[in-house]
């Protein structure tokens, strides 16, 4: 059985819970909310300071909620009248395709942001894969989505990534051109005339040997560019069918985006942790322990 509440004024999602759920500990609020069984208009919420807005719905259930349909609202991290940043869960589309036209976040946040007499426009700066969770960026003019993309060689662009196994040594940089081969969809690794430069850097945040969890980050942004370095490395990302085995969910979350403002010339942060179905597969070690060896590494220019 799940709770399901009615929010009838703004408040934080823990403040809010510890009032509703009379006689619940709080350590007992806090343990449904790290697993990932409490979520606020069908997208499950991990932040105990979530801010919920008069008419949301709060559902809390004994486990977590597994997501088999989009979620009607998008987390926005960020706003003002030029630039809106997005929480996107795993397994929503960034934009539509053939198949897709309306179950993807650029439909969904356009709808969430429009008023019956002010339909909002929107292009999305960036992309990133159904699969991964995270930082997503949209513009709401075309012209200030190629502003910021003018200074894109500017932008920081940190992921989490959990890997089969336990590279060693424990950080380096991928210096491996890529080439997307348009009938398989998917990228191949080195030197072709048709490969575009492409360049991850990697540490170790921790291992239990079986598993590790990486912090990355890429100076370019090829498509798939992580998840393919990373399985040519010879440590796949958890639950990437493409590129390793398939999982319930891919083990890839974009965490943390710094652009130039091209108005101001000043430095914006947007960031979001992990959720905990994310942190989840770091404990599902049914894997052989051990892991390969790294023969080399190109430095890190």
């Amino acid at each position: 059985m799940s709770e399901r509440l009615q929010v009838k004024e703004a408040s934080g999602l823990m403040v809010f819970l510890g009032v509703q759920l009379q006689g619940w500990a709080r350590s007992k609020i806090k343990q449904r909310l790290q697993s990932g069984c409490i979520s606020v208009n069908g997208t499950t919420i991990t932040q105990h300071d979530y801010a919920l807005k008069e008419g949301d719905l709060v559902e809390v259930g004994a486990t977590a909620k597994v997501a088999n349909r989009a979620p009607s609202q998008l987390e926005i991290l960020y706003s003002d009248r030029d630039i809106i940043a997005i929480n996107k869960p795993a397994g929503l589309l960034s934009v539509g395709n053939a198949k897709e036209t309306q179950q993807h976040a650029l439909a969904i946040l356009r709808n969430q942001l429009s008023r019956r007499t002010q339909p909002i426009k929107l292009w999305p700066v960036n992309r990133i894969d159904r699969d991964t969770s995270g930082v997503l960026l949209f513009a709401t003019s075309r012209e200030m989505r190629e502003a910021v993309m003018d200074k894109w060689d500017q932008a920081e662009k940190t992921y989490l990534a959990i890997v089969e196994g336990c590279p060693n040594p424990v950080q380096g940089t991928i210096d491996q051109p890529l080439r997307l081969d348009e009938v398989e969809y998917r990228m191949h690794v080195g030197a072709h005339p048709d490969a575009k430069s492409a360049i991850t850097h990697f540490k170790t945040e921790r291992t239990n040997n079986a598993r590790t969890l990486l912090q990355v980050q890429i100076d370019t942004g090829r498509q798939h560019q992580i998840r393919a370095h990373l399985s040519w490395l010879g440590y796949p990302i958890v639950g990437d069918e493409r590129y390793g085995t398939a999982g319930e969910r891919m083990g890839l979350h974009a965490l943390r985006l710094k652009i130039i403002n091209p108005k101001t010339g000043k430095e914006l942060l947007f960031e979001t942790p992990a959720p905990a179905d994310f942190f989840a597969l770091m404990n599902q070690t049914n894997l052989k322990a051990g892991s390969k060896k790294l023969t080399k590494i190109p430095a890190r220019r």
